[in-house]
């Protein structure tokens, strides 16, 4: 069941701007998700802290969203707007509650750029919107000689491979439904990437599996790819870290020892494997010439 809640603020302003996603502004429409990731890092953490139980949808975001972007409009503080850095916004319940699809009605009304983050194809309902945002959008100063468009749309994987996603994201978009709607998106005219946030140690962080991975993503448009290693919050029985171990412990049993050994009490893996991570993937980058970032 989905609860209907009323926010104060939908528009959240960062301190600086996201150097990754571009963005001076977070909104999430939603507050929970019922794509059921195991590895979900809100579970446990300060980004999860005021989320209701359950799942909710802001009901009133459209009209407070005109409120604060009329003000940032009005001082001509225009940024990028990230949508999903909690909560992707198109879930299930998005196709009736269209609460998205405002949202981004009022964002074209007042010329601010996006990048949106999902793993539905549902946003394909909404690129006729999309490409008017992309072309109204009034773009800071420091992407007007990289881009001509307000728009950026990105879709996550923590793997490609169908049997992973089934134990570790049960209830979301397969990996080939992401890859077709992302080739979709590409083929009407759009800058897309792929997130690989996380990649899960020892199962989709190798250099056979991301090479399979980036070739995958780039065969179906990738203009860029952006890659992290998985982090593990919280001790609670419903935080990401205790669901997680008890996932890996029934599937993978044999990688419980290695995985605990690199996180050891943090909620992040070491600073030799993460730096191993990067180095590998940005080296596979190079290799099949596709951007580690956005511009």
């Amino acid at each position: 069941m989905v609860q209907k809640i009323k926010v104060k603020s939908v528009l959240n302003k960062q301190k600086y701007a996201d150097d990754w996603f571009l963005s001076n502004y977070s909104i999430n429409p939603y507050s929970g998700c019922s794509f059921n990731c195991v590895y979900c890092y809100t579970r446990g953490s300060k980004y999860g802290e005021h989320q209701v139980p359950g799942l909710a949808a802001k009901i009133n975001a459209p009209e407070v969203l005109v409120r604060q972007l009329k003000t940032r409009a009005r001082k001509r503080e225009y940024g990028f707007i990230a949508f999903g850095s909690a909560t992707d916004p198109y879930l299930p319940v998005e196709k009736d509650l269209k609460i998205t699809r405002e949202l981004l009605m009022i964002i074209l009304r007042f010329h601010f750029p996006v990048h949106l983050l999902t793993r539905s194809p549902l946003i394909l309902r909404d690129l006729d919107i999309l490409k008017k945002v992309g072309e109204k959008a009034v773009l800071p100063d420091e992407f007007k000689d990289k881009t001509d468009t307000g728009v950026v749309l990105s879709f996550s994987f923590s793997t490609t491979d169908e049997h992973l996603a089934n134990i570790f994201e049960p209830s979301a978009p397969s990996p080939e439904e992401r890859l077709e709607t992302m080739k979709q998106c590409k083929d009407a005219g759009f800058i897309v990437g792929a997130i690989f946030m996380p990649l899960l140690p020892f199962l989709s962080d190798s250099e056979e599996h991301l090479t399979k991975m980036i070739k995958n993503v780039k065969l179906n448009g990738a203009d860029f790819v952006m890659a992290s290693g998985l982090t593990l919050f919280g001790e609670g029985p419903h935080d990401c870290k205790t669901r997680y171990y008890e996932v890996l412990e029934e599937h993978f049993p044999e990688l419980v020892f290695q995985t605990k050994a690199i996180f050891r009490n943090s909620f992040a893996p070491s600073r030799k494997y993460q730096e191993e991570l990067h180095e590998r993937f940005v080296r596979l980058c190079q290799k099949y010439q596709i951007r580690n970032k956005i511009y």
